[in-house]
C-alpha cells in the first residue's frame, strides 16, 4: 500500500513498543501467533492490519499499558482510513486467523458509495478519506431517516433544521450542525466530546440513540433523528467502567479477572461500544456480541446495549465449553502476554476521535 503520514505515526507506534521492551519479531511471533513477516511489514509502515486485533496482541506482547493502547487504536483508525484503494498483492502479508465473534472489531473501509459523494467535502483530508470508506457501509445498514429535510430551523432556533443543516450529518463532516448533533447527545446523557467533527466515536453514539429511539440504525442523522434529538424519549446514561468491573466479576465467579479482562479488550468497557464488520453485521455492547449471536439468543440490539444483559448473554456463551472461545484473539492477546495482567483494565470509555 501507498505510505501515508498516518501509516508512518502508526508503524513509529508500534517500532517505539517493540524497542521498548526489547522484544525480537521471532519473540513477539511466537507470543502473538503472527508471522515475522507480517510484524515487520507492520513496523515498516508497509501494511497496516484491516483488523485492530492483530496491533492490539502486538501492543500487549510489549506490555503496553490501557493509555497506550487507546493511543494505538486511534492512531490504527487514523492509518485504517488513509489506507490506499488497492494493495498490491506482494506487500500483503498472510491472512491472520479470523475469530467468529470478533471479527473486524474496528470502522471496517470499504469503496464509496453514492451517499458519500454526494456529501459536503470536509474539511479535513482524513475525515474525507473516512467518509468515502465508510459510507457504504452505514448506507447498506439502513435506508431511512438518509434523505435531508426542511424546517423552521431559522425562526425556531433548531439548527439542524437550518438551511445550513438541511443536508443528513454523517461521518466526516466537520461543521456547525456535527457540534449541534454531539451537544445533544451529551444532553441526552452520551458521554462524548464537542468538537464539531463527525469521528467513529459521534457514528457509536449516533447509532445508539437511534437504537435506543427505535430509529433504523444507519449512523446518519437525518429528519427523523433529528427530531428524536430535539425530542429525546431516551437517556443514553449507562454504566461506568467501575460498575461494570464489579458486575462482571460477580456473574463471572468461575474466572472474574480473565472475563473482565476480555470486556475491556472487546470494548474499553463502554456498554454502548458498537462496530460494523465487512458483511454488513455488527458487533453490539461490552463484549460485542454478533448479530448472529444475537439471534441465538434470542436478543435484540436494543438488548445488546443493556449492560446486565449483555454480561449475562456472555456468560451464556461461555457455559458452552467453560472458555472464551467466543473471543479468540482477545483471549490469546491476555494468554502470550505476561506483562498484560487480565486484571489492568481500562479506566475510561473509549475515545477514538469524537
Amino acid at each position: 500500500m501507498t505510505q501515508t503520514a498516518e501509516s508512518d505515526e502508526f508503524a513509529a507506534c508500534l517500532r517505539a513498543l517493540k524497542e521498548r521492551a526489547k522484544l525480537s519479531y521471532e519473540t513477539l511471533a511466537q507470543k502473538t501467533g503472527i508471522s515475522s513477516s507480517s510484524l515487520h511489514r507492520y513496523c515498516s509502515g508497509s501494511y497496516v492490519p484491516q483488523d485492530y486485533g492483530p496491533a492490539h496482541r502486538f501492543a500487549a506482547a510489549c506490555g503496553a499499558s490501557p493509555e497506550e493502547l487507546r493511543r494505538l487504536h486511534r492512531l490504527w483508525a487514523l492509518a485504517d482510513a488513509s489506507r490506499g484503494s488497492v494493495q498490491s498483492p506482494e506487500s500483503e502479508p498472510e491472512p491472520e486467523p479470523q475469530p467468529e465473534l470478533a471479527t473486524n472489531l474496528e470502522p471496517v473501509l470499504l469503496a464509496a458509495g453514492d451517499l458519500t459523494r454526494r456529501r459536503r467535502k470536509p474539511l479535513v483530508l482524513g475525515g474525507a478519506a473516512l467518509v468515502l470508506a465508510l459510507g457504504t457501509v452505514w448506507a447498506a445498514l439502513g435506508t431511512t431517516d438518509v434523505l435531508g429535510g426542511t424546517g423552521g430551523g431559522e425562526q425556531d432556533g433548531r439548527l439542524l433544521f437550518s438551511k445550513a443543516c438541511a443536508q443528513p450529518v454523517n461521518l466526516g463532516q466537520h461543521d456547525a450542525c456535527v457540534g449541534e448533533v454531539q451537544r445533544l447527545l451529551a444532553r441526552a446523557g452520551a458521554v462524548i466530546g464537542v468538537d464539531s467533527e463527525f469521528g467513529p466515536q459521534t457514528l457509536r453514539r449516533v447509532t445508539a440513540f437511534q437504537v435506543l429511539s427505535g430509529i433504523s440504525p444507519n449512523g446518519v442523522v437525518g429528519d427523523e433523528t433529528k427530531k428524536a434529538l430535539y425530542e429525546p424519549k431516551v437517556r443514553m446514561t449507562t454504566w461506568k467502567p467501575d460498575r461494570v468491573r464489579k458486575r462482571v466479576r460477580e456473574v463471572f465467579s468461575e474466572e472474574p479477572d480473565h472475563a473482565v479482562a476480555i470486556a475491556d479488550c472487546q470494548s474499553l468497557l463502554d456498554p454502548l461500544h458498537i462496530l460494523p464488520n465487512t458483511n454488513g453485521t455488527r458487533n453490539w455492547g461490552l463484549f460485542q456480541i454478533s448479530d448472529a449471536r444475537l439471534r441465538e439468543l434470542g436478543g435484540t440490539p436494543r438488548k445488546a446495549l443493556d449492560p446486565e444483559w449483555n454480561i449475562q448473554a456472555a456468560h451464556r456463551l461461555w457455559k458452552r465449553a467453560k472458555d472464551f472461545g467466543d473471543w479468540p484473539y482477545c483471549d490469546r492477546a491476555y494468554q502470550n502476554s505476561p506483562s498484560a495482567s487480565p486484571s489492568a483494565s481500562a479506566s475510561v470509555s473509549p475515545s477514538i476521535g469524537a
